[in-house]
């Protein structure tokens, strides 16, 4: 079943973006670069609770 998660900025950690993942498939954090609007620049985005 996939479930929502939030991904945070690393820089500011302001919490931009929402995606889905299979926790069955894929049980530890997400980590993607994605682009900031806060920052202005492509930054990493961890998963947050």
């Amino acid at each position: 079943m996939r479930e929502i998660i939030t991904l945070q900025c690393n820089d500011c950690k302001n919490r931009n973006y929402t995606t889905t993942k299979n926790r069955k498939k894929h049980s530890d954090r997400m980590e993607t670069k994605k682009f900031c609007n806060t920052c202005r620049k492509h930054t990493g985005h961890k998963e947050v609770k």
